[in-house]
C-alpha cells in the first residue's frame, strides 16, 4: 500500500454564486489550517472577496488576485481602491497581470474568431465549473509572478462571476511546465455551472 486514504468533507453548493463566499472562505480556511498550508490565493475582482480572506485568513501568504488594469474598460482597474488599500494594509499581496488562459490570445478569438489551445485547456476546466477553471488559472498567474511557492501545495479560491464558491487544493506549477500542476482535493465547488 502506498498511502492511508481518508475521508474529507467537502462542501458541494446546490447553486454557484456570492452567497457561497463566507462558507466557502471557513471550510477552506479549516482545511488550510488540517493540512498545514500556509499560502492562500484567491480571485478577486472588486476586492470585497479578497478583504474577506486576508480577515478569515489572517496570518496566512494570502495573494488576492484581480483582473488585468483595462479588462472590462480601457485603463480602468475594477478593484476598489480602499478595498485595495486595506487588503495591503492586512498584509496581502495583491496581484495584477494577464490571465494565464487568455491574455493576447482572448484579442485573437476577438479579433479572427478563432480559438486556440489556452481557450481549450480554460472550457475543459469549465466543464467542472468556473470556479475551478478560475482556481488553476490564478494558481498558475500566482507561482509566475514568484508570490508563491511551487514545492508545496496551495488553497486556490475562487467563483462564478462574484464572491467564492469554489476551493481547490493545488500542487501548483510554473506556466512553462503546467502540466505538472496538479488538483489534490476539492474543498468545495457548485454541483452545478
Amino acid at each position: 500500500m502506498s498511502g492511508v486514504s481518508r475521508r474529507v468533507d467537502v462542501i458541494y453548493f446546490d447553486e454557484p454564486g456570492i452567497q457561497n463566499t463566507e462558507e466557502t472562505l471557513r471550510h477552506a480556511h479549516k482545511r488550510a489550517q488540517e493540512l498545514g498550508v500556509r499560502d492562500i490565493v484567491v480571485a478577486s475582482t472588486t476586492g470585497e472577496t479578497g478583504l474577506k480572506a486576508c480577515q478569515i485568513f489572517k496570518g496566512f501568504n494570502v495573494v488576492v488576485v484581480r483582473h488585468h488594469t483595462g479588462f472590462r474598460k480601457p485603463g480602468m482597474q475594477e478593484m476598489k481602491k480602499e478595498l485595495e488599500e486595506e487588503i495591503l494594509k492586512m498584509g496581502g499581496k495583491i496581484l495584477t497581470a494577464s490571465h494565464a488562459f487568455s491574455g493576447v490570445e482572448r484579442s485573437i478569438r476577438n479579433k479572427l474568431g478563432t480559438i486556440g489551445m489556452l481557450t481549450m485547456i480554460a472550457e475543459t476546466l469549465r466543464l467542472f465549473g468556473e470556479g475551478v477553471k478560475v482556481c488553476v488559472e490564478i494558481t498558475v498567474m500566482a507561482a509566475d509572478a514568484g508570490l508563491i511557492p511551487v514545492d508545496r501545495d496551495v488553497i486556490a479560491i475562487a467563483g462564478t462571476s462574484r464572491g467564492a464558491d469554489t476551493a481547490l487544493l493545488i500542487k501548483p506549477s510554473h506556466s512553462n511546465d503546467f502540466f505538472n500542476l496538479t488538483i489534490r482535493e476539492v474543498i468545495a465547488k457548485p454541483r452545478v455551472k
